[in-house]
């Protein structure tokens, strides 16, 4: 019996977020009916490295699970092949007492309307973030401590939308889509930096919480493992089918916006 690591994908708007509740499709809950189909058991000692809420994506958090298959290549492929809405990008053998949230850092992704979005205010924004602080007013609070670094804030345009990437050890529940919201506020100018400044001091200041659909765990990364690439023909075919479906479904919406303007589709 093995014990196994996998970076896996899947679009949040499939699943109400990561961990299992009753009664709801998660990815948990996917990964679990995958498993049992191809390992036959109902206990596999399923664990995540990151939560994720309802409607935010992934394309590399990671998961431990014990394995009979010795074949992890053929585990992943037989797994890409039965799975509906989760993708089993890469894998490693890990040992027992391996902690898969014990991550060296995660990275994640949030794109906002780059629409009057002044770059220079935005990036100022980032760099009063960067570093170590108090986010109690940056998360939706639980009980655990709120004092962490962030190492890393990116902030770029493309295609007319501003993207922020995130480099930490971890992160506090909604934390990054509210640090989002507050560097879109101040990019719009609708907030001042004085007013981030505050929040970080431990004023009550408020900046909204950003849409989940925009968030994406890019990845989770352990320095001291090593992942291989999962067969890419184990999810070539739904990669495409996929694709196909989102291109077809924006087509729609461009064509409903000319219609809005009074032009033929």
């Amino acid at each position: 019996m093995k014990r196994v690591a996998m970076k896996v994908a899947y679009l949040g708007s499939g699943f109400s977020g990561s961990q299992a509740q009753p009664g709801l499709r998660t990815v948990e809950s996917q990964v679990l009916s995958d498993i049992g189909k191809v390992l036959k058991t109902d206990d596999p000692g399923l664990s995540f490295s990151s939560r994720t809420d309802k409607g935010v994506n992934a394309l590399g958090n990671a998961i431990a699970f014990r394995s009979g298959m010795d074949d992890l290549l053929v585990l992943t492929k037989a797994l890409n092949s039965v799975s509906d809405g989760v993708f089993y990008r890469s894998f490693c053998e890990i040992g027992e007492d391996f902690n898969i949230r014990h991550a060296s850092r995660r990275i994640y992704r949030y794109v906002l309307d780059g629409e009057g979005v002044d770059m220079g205010r935005a990036e100022e924004c980032c760099r009063l973030f960067e570093g170590e602080h108090d986010f109690l007013r940056f998360c939706r609070y639980d009980g655990k401590p709120t004092t962490l670094r962030i190492d890393r804030i990116s902030c770029m345009r493309s295609d007319g939308r501003v993207v922020l990437e995130f480099d930490a050890r971890y992160y506090l529940w909604n934390m990054i889509r509210r640090v989002s919201s507050a560097i879109e506020a101040v990019g719009k100018g609708t907030r001042e930096l004085s007013d981030v400044q505050s929040a970080l001091d431990g004023k009550d200041v408020q900046f909204g919480v950003g849409r989940p659909d925009a968030l994406t765990l890019q990845d989770v990364q352990y320095d001291m493992l090593r992942f291989q690439d999962a067969d890419p023909r184990g999810i070539a075919s739904r990669k495409r089918d996929r694709v196909m479906e989102e291109s077809l479904r924006l087509e729609f919406y461009k064509s409903l916006r000319r219609c809005g303007r009074h032009e033929q589709p």
